[in-house]
């Protein structure tokens, strides 16, 4: 061939794509799909194969006609030999249209929030941080994603539902509309303006601090940093009309809330005592510890009480925007004109919601749908509705039949127990859009650990926070549950919230509040944390992160009876005093105190059977290098062992094979296994969970062989477990065992 067809040759190979030149490649043309059809007659055009596939130019026409017919055969042959590639190609284009149909049918066309979840899930085995928009910038969408256009969002049918600029209450007069404001404390709230000189003092104030106790609630202390402390008194009887609830709310909380409500449901008597009284405060926009809250008895019924306020607060905000967009057509003014319109912040998410398990993110969306919803006959529109229910719902059948635990292991551990996911939902008037990108969002429902993958780390290329840089309401619910997850993460996530974004994702800066440009949005955040149990940790991220404007309330009960007298055995219990020059020493000293003070009690082989809880991973580990570097006779349980060592751990401990077994407290509160053979107990450190140390104690009577006189139980405490020793012995017996300089031996006898 001349030089003018091999340079038509190579501008034809050049022009065909990937999958077409492995078809030429293989096949020696192209696949009849690609070919250009033409009014003229086209010439048949040969193209040179490679050497490799090339046949000796001696050979006769004759002979190459059978290899026509081959490579025919050769093509049925490779028909189930597709490759890798193009397999997963023809996956993909085809749980795209099964999703279209599916969404349609739903009345939903969003595609690219499907494609969403399909990156997640390779984003969850991956465990790396990504960010939540395709370009890193934008926040349209998660990389690996086509971006989101307008059109989809705002489609034909649910344009009225979705748009900003064209939903709007008529019916309201600007005079109500004001006078309304003046009393709603939402607007009291984002329309409170602070001075430089109140930001500056609050890192020198004193925090001031007053006590009120409140019937149901009990013991609450409200505290502030700020100049100002104003203490108020639940009323005795309330009406929701006071409680400037937006519409439908008002009408669909009773058919909601029905279920914890003894008599027939009215708009008189709407809350239950402890919903009231958590309400107001949180309709107060003050910051707020509960510690008291449990799956068995009022987990629900506090969910229901945040959603409300959540779904309230999302209303009231999105309706002020786009009343202030009517205002802006009509009037035909400028928006940055008037500081009156400055309704928004610097990204849209307002709401971020943190709970441990799928389970509870189902149950919050439920809420949301029944509270929009109510008794109302014409139904809301939830888009992706069917999807949500899919990977957020669980199977009856995959739990184990005879599992046998705790009533209150089966109340936390219910329904799918992944612990990492995200997701977004937009809500606007009386629709829903679930799997809404993180900056179309209203409301951020995650788990710690799906924040932590996608905020990532210092030095990680793909990270995004930008969108916790407007988060007005901060629920994390059940933060019991983190601390046996892993705390880490939880205070990553405080550290990042209210940050100025490092880019502008589209914002109208007009219409940003001014404390949000000052970076003053902490001081606007509300944060409500809700709690099993009163612990160091919880209450650091409470006193440290919690800076509300309004104020902070927590509750502040004290245990008067302990768990203690939860224990059937009758068994001494020694309570060991270990001293502690300060807390950072804490560590050492109990290592120190149990190496040297209470561990050469139980070398004796007439101490065997002796089980040491470990509330702590890292002191386990220090305890285990420790006994394999004394050669002790000892095995060992932790939540990383496979369930064949769990087995044989416990075989060798119960037949006296190994003289001590060390078990950390993560591993019982996700499996709950009854240790058999257990004689001598020591609690390395007293249990974050109070009732635990009950449950061990009882695991003694398991296995009784008339050795009850034998058995023993000793427990380290210093000044510094003061929280949990309340817990255990109750509040006036810890007074008294903190009193004391000395190390102080007690013994106790449970109660049958």
């Amino acid at each position: 061939m001349g030089k003018r067809g091999s340079r038509s040759q190579s501008q034809l190979l050049n022009s065909l794509t990937k999958k077409q030149k492995k078809h030429l490649r293989d096949f020696g043309e192209e696949h009849p799909f690609y070919d250009r059809v033409s009014r003229k007659e086209a010439k048949p055009q040969t193209c040179q194969l490679s050497e490799s596939l090339d046949t000796s130019s001696s050979e006769s026409e004759a002979e190459s006609e059978p290899e026509q017919v081959s490579g025919y055969n050769r093509l049925l042959a490779t028909l189930k030999d597709v490759s890798k590639e193009d397999e997963e190609e023809e996956e993909e284009e085809d749980s795209v249209i099964d999703e279209t149909e599916m969404n349609l049918e739903d009345g939903d066309s969003d595609i690219s929030v499907e494609e969403e979840m399909a990156v997640e899930s390779t984003d969850m085995q991956k465990n790396v941080a990504l960010p939540a928009d395709p370009k890193g910038k934008d926040g349209h969408g998660p990389p690996g994603t086509s971006e989101e256009s307008p059109e989809e969002f705002t489609d034909a049918k649910h344009e009225s539902l979705f748009s900003l600029e064209t939903n709007f209450l008529e019916e309201e007069r600007e005079g109500s509309c004001s006078l309304k404001a003046l009393q709603d404390p939402f607007a009291q709230h984002v329309n409170k303006e602070l001075k430089e000189k109140e930001i500056q003092a609050v890192a020198t104030n004193p925090k001031t601090t007053h006590q009120l106790k409140w019937p149901i609630l009990g013991q609450l202390v409200f505290s502030s940093r700020f100049q100002q402390l104003e203490t108020f008194k639940p009323p005795k009887d309330i009406d929701l009309k006071s409680l400037h609830l937006q519409k439908p709310l008002e009408s669909t909380w009773i058919k909601t809330n029905s279920q914890f409500l003894s008599g027939p449901p009215n708009s008189s008597s709407p809350f239950t005592p402890l919903q009231k009284e958590l309400f107001l405060i949180m309709n107060s926009y003050r910051d707020l510890f509960y510690p008291e809250r449990t799956a068995l008895k009022n987990g629900e019924e506090i969910r229901h009480v945040y959603c409300l306020h959540v779904i309230n607060h999302v209303l009231k905000a999105n309706a002020q925007v786009l009343a202030n967009n009517s205002r802006c057509r009509s009037q035909k003014l400028g928006v940055g004109d008037d500081d009156d319109f400055r309704d928004q912040g610097l990204t849209r998410p307002k709401v971020l919601i943190v709970v441990p398990f799928r389970e509870a993110a189902l149950r919050v969306v439920q809420l949301f749908v029944s509270l929009l919803e109510g008794d109302s006959k014409k139904k809301i529109i939830v888009s992706n509705k069917k999807r949500f229910n899919g990977e957020y719902g669980s199977d009856p059948e995959e739990r184990p039949p005879n599992l046998k635990r705790p009533e209150d292991y089966e109340a936390v551990f219910v329904g799918n127990i992944d612990d990492h996911f995200r997701t977004g939902v937009a809500i606007l008037q009386r629709s829903i859009r679930l799997y809404a990108p993180f900056y179309s969002s209203d409301i951020l429902i995650a788990s710690p650990l799906g924040l932590r993958t996608i905020i990532g780390g210092e030095g990680e290329k793909k990270r995004d926070f930008d969108f916790l840089s407007s988060i007005e309401l901060l629920i994390i619910d059940q933060a019991d549950i983190y601390l046996m997850q892993n705390w880490e993460h939880v205070l990553h996530l405080m550290n990042h919230l209210n940050l100025l974004p490092l880019d502008s994702h589209g914002v109208d800066f007009s219409r940003v509040r001014m404390w949000s440009l000052n970076n003053w949005s902490k001081y606007y955040r509300q944060t409500l944390l809700f709690g099993a149990l009163q612990d160091a940790q919880i209450n650091s991220v409470f006193n440290k992160y919690c800076v509300n404007v309004q104020g902070q309330v927590a509750v502040r009960n004290v245990p008067m009876t302990g768990c203690i007298s939860h224990v059937l055995v009758q068994l001494p219990h020694v309570f060991q005093r270990m001293g502690a020059e300060n807390l950072a020493s804490v560590i050492d000293a109990r290592f120190n105190f149990f190496v040297n003070k209470i561990l050469p009690q139980y070398r004796d082989a007439v101490m065997s059977h002796t089980l040491i809880y470990v509330p702590s991973y890292f002191d386990f580990v220090r305890l285990r290098n420790y006994f394999k570097k004394e050669e002790l006779n000892f095995t060992h349980i932790c939540e990383y062992t496979q369930k064949s060592g769990v087995s044989r751990a416990r075989h060798f401990f119960l037949q006296g094979e190994k003289q001590f077994l060390l078990l950390t407290e993560r591993f019982h509160f996700y499996k709950r296994y009854t240790i058999k053979g257990i004689r001598n107990l020591i609690f390395y450190e007293l249990p974050t969970y109070p009732h635990f140390y009950s449950e061990v104690c009882n695991m003694l009577q398991a296995t009784t062989r008339g050795e009850e006189a034998a058995w023993t139980c000793t427990v380290l405490y210093s000044k510094y477990d003061a929280q949990r020793l309340a817990a255990v012995v109750g509040v006036e017996r810890a007074a008294q065992m903190l009193q004391s300089k000395k190390n102080v031996h007690l013994f106790v006898t449970g109660e049958r």
